[in-house]
C-alpha cells in the first residue's frame, strides 16, 4: 500500500500523545474521587464500578481518529491490469557478430525465436512492431494489432553487415511509437524491447537517445546475448579466419537503467527465451494505483458511531 499525500501520516504523532493526556486525566479523576470518598469505603459507595467499560469508548475514538488520519494521507493499492493500448518495438541487431555460435544455433537466430515466442505471449490488444539494425536501421513492420504481420516480418532472413547503430536503431523506434495515433487525446504507453550483443560504434550515442526516451515515459528492456568466447568466420584474402566477438554488457545496462528499462542477460537460447517470457510478462500488463481512502473514512466513522451510542448506552453521555 502506498498514500497519495504521505506526509498527512505525521499527524499520528499525535495519538500517543492524547493517549497520555487521557491517563493523565483518569488518574486525576481517581485522586478528586479520593478527597470525598475514603478509599476504604469506595466498594461500598461504588459497589459497581465501569472498570474496562470506561475505556472502551475512548478507545474506538482513538482507532477512529487513526483511520482518519489514514484516509487524509489517501492511501493506494496497487494491481496488475492487462494492458488495452500499448505499443511495443522490437529493436533487434543484425550485425555480423551475431552470427556467433555460442548461443544455439547462432545468437541471432535465438533471439528471432524468443521474439516470436514473446509476441505470442503478449495480449492482442498491444501493438508490436519490429526494427532490424547494423550500420543502419530499417522498420521492417510498424506497431499492428494484427501480430501474424510482425511475426512474417520477424521470420525474414536478415542481410547481416558490419556496424552496430544501436543510438539510432533507437531513435527510430521512439518515432514509431510517437507516431501512433493516440487515444481519447493521450498518447499510448509504449516500450522498446532492445537485443543487441554488443556496444554502438556507429551513428547517435544511445545514451542520450536513452535519456530523452525517458523524458517520453518510453521504457527501455534490453537483452544481451552471448558469451565471452564467441566467434565468427571472416574473409581476409584468400583465407578465412576466426575472429573473437565477445558480447559487451556493460552500454546495454546503463541504456536500460537511464531509461527507466530493465536489462536482461543470456549466454545462451534458453536464457534468451526466459528473458522474454519475463519481458512478456511485465508489458503485458500494467500497475495501476486504486485509492481506497473510502473505506478507511468509512471505518472511522462507524468507529465513532460506535464509540459514541455505547458511551450513550453505558453512561448516558458521549464520552
Amino acid at each position: 500500500m502506498s498514500f497519495a499525500f504521505p506526509l498527512a501520516l505525521l499527524a499520528m504523532l499525535a495519538i500517543p500523545v492524547i493517549a497520555w493526556l487521557y491517563v493523565r486525566h483518569q488518574h486525576q479523576r481517581s485522586r478528586t474521587e479520593a478527597l470525598f470518598v475514603a478509599p476504604p469505603l469506595g466498594a461500598s459507595v461504588a459497589p459497581q464500578r465501569p472498570r474496562w467499560r470506561r475505556h472502551a469508548p475512548m478507545l474506538a475514538f482513538a482507532v477512529a481518529l487513526a483511520a482518519l488520519i489514514v484516509a487524509a494521507a489517501r492511501p493506494q493499492l496497487s494491481s496488475a491490469r492487462p494492458v488495452s493500448d500499448g505499443a511495443v518495438m522490437l529493436v533487434d541487431d543484425i550485425s555480423s557478430s551475431m552470427q556467433a555460435t555460442d548461443v544455439d544455433p547462432t545468437r541471432e537466430r535465438a533471439a528471432r525465436r524468443a521474439g516470436a515466442r514473446f509476441i505470442g505471449a503478449v495480449p492482442a490488444t498491444v501493438q508490436v512492431g519490429l526494427i532490424e539494425f547494423a550500420r543502419a536501421p530499417a522498420v521492417l513492420q510498424s506497431p499492428t494489432s494484427d501480430h501474424a504481420l510482425a511475426l512474417h516480418a520477424l521470420a525474414r532472413r536478415p542481410r547481416f553487415s558490419g556496424g552496430t547503430a544501436v543510438g539510432e536503431a533507437m531513435l527510430l523506434a521512439i518515432t514509431e511509437l510517437r507516431n501512433l495515433p493516440k487515444i481519447a487525446g493521450k498518447r499510448r504507453p509504449g516500450a522498446i524491447v532492445l537485443i543487441s550483443d554488443g556496444a554502438s560504434n556507429v551513428g547517435t550515442d544511445p545514451i542520450a537517445i536513452a535519456r530523452r526516451a525517458a523524458t517520453l515515459r518510453i521504457p527501455v528492456y534490453t537483452v544481451s546475448v552471448g558469451t565471452a568466447h564467441g566467434v565468427i568466420a571472416i574473409r581476409r584474402g584468400a583465407r578465412t579466419v576466426q575472429a573473437p566477438v565477445p558480447v559487451d554488457r556493460s552500454q546495454l545496462a546503463e541504456i536500460a537503467t537511464v531509461s527507466h528499462g530493465q536489462t536482461f542477460t543470456a549466454s545462451d537460447a534458453a536464457g534468451v527465451s526466459a528473458a522474454y517470457e519475463r519481458l512478456a510478462a511485465r508489458l503485458g500488463t500494467r500497475i495501476v494505483k486504486q485509492e481506497i481512502t473510502f473505506g478507511f473514512a468509512g471505518l472511522a466513522m462507524a468507529l465513532l458511531l460506535l464509540g459514541g451510542g455505547v458511551s450513550l448506552w453505558w453512561f448516558g453521555r458521549l464520552a
